[in-house]
């Protein structure tokens, strides 16, 4: 509960900051570095090299990365179409195929199926949402923002991205069965603790409330996409083509149909992805996502 209280907290915060004059105008840039190049390296080096992958969980495993696919052929057959620009597709692909699977995700999963389904969640989270953000993220932000970008543009920018340094490094302990000494580990969960807070007062910086947006109609799509169709899709998937149930669908489902990834907002707006609408996503996608997630709580609960 404190987490999502939290959540609403920061994001008033943010945004009541916009009225003050005295506060420095490039604070969402400072503030989204912050994250990029600190609180997530720091998550990764914290969670991943405690993680036990089971041939159960390949299915959780595969809902960020399968997501993020869906999303891409979406917006951007849908968008060529109807002659959007490479910014506004690549936007709607970043937030609407990632999800917040770990700040919303994993009290929610943990107030509806314990520690257990939180080790379901943890797996989507951290080789899954993460590293998608850190690879497939970083590629769609590389191609979308400015012209065509080169595959060793690409490749460079994915192999400098600290998220993703920090993924190998923790990975490469994970194999060797390695973890850091306790004093470390707590500096990194400390660290990592602050994606939460600093994320949402950005986004909040950001965040505008413009009745003759031209984000409106474009948020409603993103947001229907992500919070309705993605879950739809799996829950089709896995409990009537593969006849599947069980927690880990349950809370598999249930991570597919969380709002958009904070960070993701984050890395649209340091790429000048239209960072209003990529705000707005997560915005208005936190608090909505949770009359969703009762939704689909309920239709969890007829299969």
């Amino acid at each position: 509960m404190e987490n999502i209280i939290l959540i609403f907290v920061c994001l008033i915060v943010g945004f009541l900051l916009q009225k003050v004059k005295d506060f420095p105008k490039n604070s969402p840039q400072v503030l989204n570095q912050f994250v990029i190049y600190i609180s997530l390296p720091a998550l990764a080096l914290y969670y991943i090299p405690k993680i036990k992958v089971s041939t159960d969980l390949l299915y959780a495993l595969a809902v960020p990365w399968v997501g993020f696919v869906l999303s891409f052929l979406f917006f951007s057959l849908l968008g060529k179409n109807l002659g959007w620009s490479k910014k506004l597709i690549g936007c709607l692909v970043l937030t609407g195929g990632l999800g917040n699977t770990a700040f919303v995700g994993f009290p929610v999963i943990e107030a509806l199926y314990g520690k257990e389904g939180l080790e379901t969640a943890i797996i989507i989270d951290q080789p899954g949402t993460f590293v998608v953000l850190a690879t497939l993220g970083i590629l769609v932000c590389s191609y979308y923002s400015r012209g065509t970008a080169t595959a060793v543009i690409i490749i460079k920018k994915i192999a400098l991205f600290p998220p993703f340094i920090s993924f190998v490094i923790a990975v490469l302990l994970n194999i060797f069965q390695y973890d850091f000494v306790n004093e470390m580990q707590s500096v990194f969960k400390n660290l990592g603790a602050t994606v939460t807070p600093v994320a949402l007062i950005a986004v909040g910086l950001q965040l505008s409330f413009e009745r003759k947006s031209k984000h409106w109609q474009f948020l409603t799509l993103g947001l229907a996409f992500k919070l309705f169709i993605t879950p739809a899709f799996f829950c089709f998937l896995y409990l009537i083509i593969i006849g599947k149930s069980g927690l880990i669908f349950d809370v598999s489902i249930m991570e597919a149909a969380m709002a958009p990834m904070i960070t993701g907002s984050i890395l649209a707006s340091t790429y000048g992805l239209k960072p209003k609408l990529s705000c707005m996503m997560v915005g208005f996608g936190i608090p909505i996502s949770f009359l969703t997630l009762v939704f689909w709580f309920w239709i969890l609960q007829i299969f």
